[in-house]
């Protein structure tokens, strides 16, 4: 009798552990349809993308992009080199304005912080077992806290997927809670890896938790898996970022990262960013933009004519 006692209230325990959570989700509609969805970005895009076509959206894009190198093959050198380039950008096209941040591993921030010599571009790393996030909560912040320390000015991490698809709340809520204390006010970006969540309920509910946890800005993908970046996905995360910011006040960053391959992409998730979350976010302390190869093809379509700058 008095074992079951036990585990009766082991049972209360967990409920009470897990209400935080769920309280949280409550406040929100999460029973979102994937068809719905689809329908609701087919149209906005049909009636606003070509209006945000043009040269001043391109330039303020361009100043959104997180400049990223996550390749096996990259070393001091090419870091070094691939810092210079954003240096003499400055120099370059005195008349633009620069891309927000250069995005690395974190071995490579204190290259990236000893290299820079531009203002406004800051140093981001990828950081907590990106990207699969499958290793101890205490490495995630024992790297975080390393890359601080060698220049990082923003953090990008993956929430345990795994844990949020089984319901683990929790667990993926802390460790994004403890990384956040780790940054203190260095800038946290969450990644979803949308792609592994697939439906737009869970989308919906990763991104609340996310935010509710401490993440400053919310991410679509790492680009590591099939499915990077959707523009459904973005749709889904800008309500999210909207409705939490009307009932708390605060308002959170949203960035796209991953398969952002032309001009068009990028035009579409600020047409998305414009049209539900407004003006307000329409710069690069609440928009990012992670990609490289849309560098020099938004940097063409500015100039008028091909450029490979980087």
């Amino acid at each position: 009798m008095e074992h079951n006692h036990g585990h009766a209230l082991e049972h209360e325990h967990r409920q009470v552990q897990e209400s935080k959570y769920d309280a949280t989700l409550k406040k929100y509609n999460t029973d979102l349809n994937d068809d719905d969805v689809n329908n609701s970005v087919a149209k906005l895009l049909k009636e606003h993308l070509e209006e945000n076509n043009n040269i001043e959206v391109k330039k303020l894009l361009f100043n959104c992009i997180d400049l990223t190198t996550l390749k096996e093959t990259d070393n001091d050198e090419y870091v070094m080199d691939f810092t210079k380039k954003v240096n003499k950008f400055d120099e370059t096209y005195p008349e633009l304005k620069n891309v927000a941040a250069i995005c690395v591993y974190p071995c490579f921030a204190e290259i990236v912080r000893d290299t820079l010599e531009v203002e406004d571009v800051n140093v981001a790393c990828v950081a907590g077992g990106f990207p699969s996030s499958q290793t101890y909560a205490e490495v995630k912040i024992v790297e975080t806290a390393l890359a601080i320390k060698d220049g990082a000015d923003e953090i990008d991490i993956v929430i345990s997927v795994g844990k949020y698809l089984a319901g683990d709340y929790e667990n993926m809520c802390d460790e994004i809670d403890e990384i956040k204390e780790t940054c203190k006010d260095h800038t946290l970006k969450v990644i979803l890896e949308t792609g592994a969540l697939k439906k737009a309920s869970d989308i919906k509910k990763a991104s609340l938790l996310a935010m509710y946890a401490g993440g400053d800005f919310i991410k679509t993908s790492t680009g590591k898996i099939g499915i990077s970046a959707t523009p459904e996905a973005a749709y889904v995360m800008c309500n999210a970022i909207k409705e939490y910011y009307e009932l708390t006040g605060i308002k959170k960053g949203f960035k796209a990262a991953g398969g952002i391959n032309t001009v068009k992409d990028a035009i579409a998730y600020y047409t998305i960013v414009k049209e539900v979350l407004g003006e307000e976010w329409l710069d690069n302390s609440l928009f990012r933009l992670g990609t490289s190869r849309l560098a020099n093809q938004l940097l063409s379509e500015i100039l008028g004519k091909e450029t490979k700058f980087f």
